[in-house]
């Protein structure tokens, strides 16, 4: 192991410039009270996933480029993991978001999402999984349950994130790789979130379930490039996000078989500054409008309900990360409505990739970065 895996051992003030020392806790104005920001970990290159094991300190993260790490609670990272699958490290391509199973104290199975190199210099998502050694060094017997077709992506718009349900379905949430058309095609598994059981067969009572010409996967469709998803912890209902093109970025709450609309409504334009071109308007009939969205775009990414005792000013809060404006935003909610937003970590001047809140009830969040970290955020004066 090389010193810059240590806590201690490396600033990233090129990145972070607030952060003298990786064991330093910084402080910075909200809302809600000062807000607490001490780096657990960093010289992580573009970690993008995060998986709490059990006992509430270790963590498995994930690297683009294709390793997975142990990082414990004192911010030893240690050496990549054996048993991990081959990846397609190019453009926003490689490996993606990891979840444990929901049985992980009997089966110790590790789920991962990748970028799979297909035929023409083209990927698609994929995803797999594999038990963890007893050693927590390994992967071992890892096996693909599911993999994105056709491959169409040139390294764009992989989606990705990983939920499970409370009854045990496995829901991923996948990008259109940058084609538009895609998203609205039902025997394609662009711009889609499909549903598929553990071992990713499909469950018989999927909307699309023996109609022709349809992958019986789909749950729901017409998104975009969907990088955020988590499980609403008092509704039991998924949540998505998902990047617009210039502006658009939104939250969608997926129902069994709806059309969720891009490209034909979206409240984004082309970065050229034109319009793109399927669009019919923000609504469109027969499809599904935001739950809430961003006219200018954030650039979202990962996100967190906050459902803990430690810190209550953020009780019914809903944390998502920005990689364009570079910050944490948070989200007020009452019921399912967004009543109120705020956004903090600016000053960091990081890309924030994942966040998900720690058993002790800390917000831990991932900066995507060749040199990037893994923060831990609370509040100092509601404990």
């Amino acid at each position: 192991m090389t010193p810059r895996y240590w806590l201690t051992s490396l600033t990233v003030a090129a990145l972070l410039p607030v952060f003298a020392h990786a064991a330093s806790e910084q402080q910075f104005p909200s809302e809600e009270g000062e807000i607490t920001v001490s780096t657990v970990a960093n010289g992580l290159r573009n970690p993008w996933g995060l998986a709490f094991l059990p006992g509430g300190k270790d963590m498995l993260v994930t690297e683009r480029p294709g390793n997975l790490r142990l990082v414990t609670a004192e911010g030893k990272v240690g050496p990549p993991l054996s048993g991990v699958p081959k990846v397609w490290a190019q453009g926003q391509g490689g490996l993606l978001d990891v979840v444990l199973s929901p049985d992980f104290d009997k089966d110790r199975t590790v789920y991962l999402s990748f970028a799979e190199e297909g035929d023409d210099d083209k990927a698609g998502t994929a995803v797999g999984r594999g038990q963890l050694s007893a050693d927590r060094a390994r992967l071992d017997n890892f096996t693909v349950i599911f993999r994105q077709m056709p491959k169409l992506s040139e390294g764009n718009h992989f989606g990705s994130r990983l939920v499970f349900d409370r009854n045990g379905y496995l829901f991923i949430a996948l990008g259109e790789n940058n084609q538009r058309a895609t998203a609205q095609d039902l025997d394609k598994l662009q711009g889609k979130v499909v549903r598929i059981l553990p071992d990713g067969e499909v469950p018989k009572d999927n909307p699309f379930v023996g109609k022709s010409d349809v992958r019986p996967e789909i749950w729901s469709f017409g998104h975009r490039n969907q990088q955020g998803a988590a499980l609403n912890p008092w509704s039991g209902e998924l949540w998505t996000n998902e990047h617009g093109p210039r502006g658009g970025d939104e939250i969608n709450i997926p129902q069994p078989g709806k059309n969720y609309g891009w490209p034909i409504a979206t409240h984004g334009i082309n970065y050229s500054l034109l319009p793109i071109p399927e669009a019919k308007g923000k609504h469109v009939d027969g499809m599904v409008d935001p739950h809430h969205v961003w006219e200018k775009s954030p650039g979202i990414s990962g996100m967190a309900f906050y459902d803990r005792p430690t810190f209550k000013a953020w009780d019914h809060n809903l944390f998502i990360g920005a990689l364009a404006t570079q910050e944490l935003i948070r989200l007020q909610l009452k019921g399912d409505k967004v009543v109120h937003e705020e956004r903090l970590l600016g000053e960091l001047k990081a890309r924030i990739r994942d966040v998900r809140v720690g058993p002790d009830g800390y917000l831990y969040v991932l900066t995507d970065a060749k040199d990037g970290a893994l923060l831990k955020v609370g509040l100092s004066n509601d404990q």
